[in-house]
This record gives C-alpha cells, sequence and structure tokens, in this order.
C-alpha cells in the first residue's frame, strides 16, 4: 500500500485518479479548493477509510503553507500534482491581459515547484519517491502549429521546464519525476468535443506512474505512455 497525493479532485481528472488510486487499495490524501462544494468528493471519503480530504488552494502561498504543516512528518510515495486552470479562453494575440497571464502562471508553473519544495521531507519519507505534474501537449513547442492560447500554453511549457530541471536536481536522492498530457478528456475544462473519458485517460496514466523509473525521469509522457516531444 502505498500514500498518494493529489491536488485539485472535486472533479474531473483528480477525482478520478482517487477514485482508482483507492481501488487498488491505496491511502489518498486528497485536496482541493472548497471540500464543502465537493460532494463526490466527500460521499467517497464517507465510504473509505484510506481517503483523507484536505483543503489546499494552490493560487495562495498562505494554503499552500498551512496545507504542508498540517501534513507534519507524514511519509508521501506518490505525489501528483493534478490542479490547474486553463485562463481565458480568448488569449489570442492582441487580447492577452498581463495581469491574467500571471495568475495562470501562479497556479499552473510556480505553485507546483513551490509545493514541491514544501513537501521534499515527506516526500523523502516515502518508499516510491515518484512526482508527477500533469500538463497539456499545449505546452509542447515542437507541436504548437496553430499559435493562440498564449497563456495556457506558455503556462504548461514553463512547468514542463520545472519538472525538467527537478528530476535532474533530484536525482541522486531516487527520485523520478515527469510531465504527463492527460490527452484531451471529457471535463469541463476539456470541453464536450474531448476524445477520451476520465477513466481511459487515468487508467493509462497510472500505468505511467507505475512504470515511472530513474531511467525515464525527465520525460514528457502521453496518457498511453508514449513520448511527446518538448
Amino acid at each position: 500500500m502505498a500514500t498518494i497525493l493529489i491536488t485539485g479532485t472535486n472533479r474531473g481528472i483528480g477525482l478520478e485518479f482517487t477514485k482508482q488510486y483507492l481501488a487498488r487499495g491505496d491511502r489518498v490524501i486528497a485536496t482541493c479548493r472548497d471540500i464543502e462544494a465537493a460532494d463526490v468528493l466527500k460521499k467517497l471519503r464517507s465510504d473509505h477509510d484510506k481517503l483523507e480530504v484536505r483543503q489546499l488552494d494552490v493560487s495562495s502561498a498562505e494554503s499552500i503553507l498551512e496545507f504542508v504543516q498540517q501534513l507534519a512528518d507524514t511519509p508521501i510515495d506518490i505525489f501528483i500534482n493534478n490542479a490547474g486552470v486553463y485562463g481565458p479562453r480568448n488569449a489570442k494575440f492582441g487580447e492577452v491581459d498581463g495581469q491574467l497571464w500571471a495568475s495562470v502562471l501562479q497556479v499552473n508553473s510556480i505553485a507546483p515547484l513551490m509545493l514541491s519544495q514544501l513537501l521534499m521531507p515527506n516526500l523523502r519519507q516515502g518508499k516510491d519517491k515518484k512526482m508527477v505534474y500533469l500538463t497539456s501537449k499545449m505546452g509542447s513547442i515542437d507541436d504548437n502549429s496553430g499559435g493562440g492560447s498564449y497563456i495556457y500554453r506558455s503556462s504548461k511549457t514553463a512547468l514542463n521546464s520545472v519538472v525538467k530541471s527537478l528530476a535532474i536536481d533530484l536525482a541522486g536522492e531516487g527520485f523520478s519525476a515527469a510531465v504527463l498530457h492527460p490527452g484531451w478528456v471529457l471535463t469541463d475544462m476539456g470541453g464536450q468535443n474531448a476524445l477520451i473519458d476520465t477513466k481511459t485517460s487515468v487508467t493509462g496514466m497510472l500505468q505511467v506512474v507505475d512504470d515511472l523509473d530513474p531511467q525515464s525521469s525527465g520525460s514528457f509522457f502521453n496518457y498511453d505512455g508514449s513520448i511527446i516531444a518538448w
């Protein structure tokens, strides 16, 4: 049994990660911004004694610090940074708002590293030492043939760069870190035209996490385990 920390679990991919890890018999620490509004997550908590639900707003430095302090010396085997935002949909050239851009960068690019730094005492006590960050193929510079989406694209490209450095810097301690593209998923963010459901996406990503090791650390994975060009 492993202890899995997952952020952004009130719905969509984060909620499905929570369900699938619980079904495997693992202990899950699930976070979300508003526990009272997370009805499905609360129902899961009442049905599973291995699920712990905690409040965490990754856009707030104070909330991040308070959350980590509450964890105390709890060992974390696998950290899945799922929390993220898309930002304004009309972020095309000529209409990009700098303050909105900064707010998306805070959640998608800066907070993951800030949280990771604070979690290191917990992660060092864990046995798996795996750190996984949900990104997007839209963060791939190689794949960008459509332009636009300046805010979301750049925030995920920045996250990719952060995790690549993190994988290199922590390799000596036996950590494995990677970024994962979940596919175009039927969620509030993905929209109704998406190609796969959350179960298909998360089932694939769980296999990627299971297979992640020091040799594959620092990679940019698709949900099916294939490699995406940076």
